[in-house]
């Protein structure tokens, strides 16, 4: 959506428009279940970025006025924060002392 770059819904985040009090924001739909109409962007914050910059979400779910995108934005970084986080069983065991063995 934000980088107009065409991709498999598998490798995109669905998101959907819920009403927070009197307000309009974005939620994931990682599982695609949600009700409602749905956009799609990247796991990318810069894909995210100018989504919101182009002001694509409104136009997309076909609203009017400003979205919050706060919980796309929190759900991309704490995608990205795991996939970069390494894996555990991955290294070598390690001594008591702290060295590797």
């Amino acid at each position: 959506m934000g980088c107009r770059v065409k991709a498999s819904k598998s490798s995109l985040l669905r998101v959907v428009v819920v009403r927070d009090q009197d307000a309009l924001s974005l939620a994931p739909d990682p599982a695609g279940r949600l009700p409602g109409r749905g956009a799609s962007v990247h796991l990318d914050l810069r894909c995210l970025d100018l989504a919101e910059k182009r002001r694509a979400f409104p136009r997309a779910l076909r609203l009017a006025g400003p979205l919050d995108v706060g919980p796309v934005r929190e759900h991309v970084s704490q995608h990205l924060h795991h996939q970069h986080l390494p894996d555990q069983s991955t290294h070598p065991p390690s001594d008591e002392s702290g060295s590797i063995a």
